[in-house]
């Protein structure tokens, strides 16, 4: 064993935990898709992220969920989605430099404790603005729609949520069967 193996050990774990942290602080948008190819959660502020076309198609798939849809709430909805969707887009770049800062953090010879701790709470920060946008549009968007539409939309989601939950279930089932 070489004199620099504890050095490189060392410089490994802090790279693991940099990445760790760095998985750990994605938004919802950038985190692995989940059922459906969607956030890990999927939910009500799911069609937010990404790209404003696929705003476009995750509110059409909402609104297919309720009766009666208007062609101007579809299109009043599309576009509330839409300039969320943009302005998560910034945040998101906002927060993919403040994960690359912490990672740096950690890669330096020696962590500074209190550097890392007011990353994290800029991390906090941002987080808290992305989940203050989405409910910002989540809240136009109910403004646009009828109790009805919007209990026969919540009705759709819960039972998604039912049906993802139970081939969720089936899935830990065969793999425990199969190992």
């Amino acid at each position: 064993m070489s004199a620099t193996f504890p050095l490189t050990a060392t410089r490994l774990t802090l790279a693991a935990l940099a990445i760790a942290l760095a998985g750990a602080a994605l938004t919802p948008a950038e985190a692995a898709p989940g059922p459906g190819g969607h956030g890990p959660h999927g939910g009500p502020g799911m069609m937010f992220g990404g790209s404003p076309e696929h705003a476009d198609r995750m509110a059409d798939r909402m609104l297919s969920g309720a009766s009666n849809v208007s062609d101007a709430q579809r299109k009043q909805v599309r576009e509330i989605a839409r300039q969320a969707a943009t302005d998560l887009q910034a945040q998101r770049e906002a927060g993919r430099g403040l994960r690359e800062q912490m990672a740096a953090a950690f890669a330096q010879p020696v962590v500074d404790a209190s550097a890392v701790e007011a990353l994290r709470q800029k991390m906090l920060a941002q987080h808290d603005a992305t989940s203050k946008r989405m409910t910002q549009a989540m809240l136009d968007a109910s403004r646009v729609l009828s109790a009805e539409q919007r209990q026969q939309i919540a009705q759709k989601m819960a039972s998604r949520r039912s049906m993802m939950e139970r081939h969720r279930q089936e899935r830990q089932q065969l793999d425990g069967a199969t190992r």
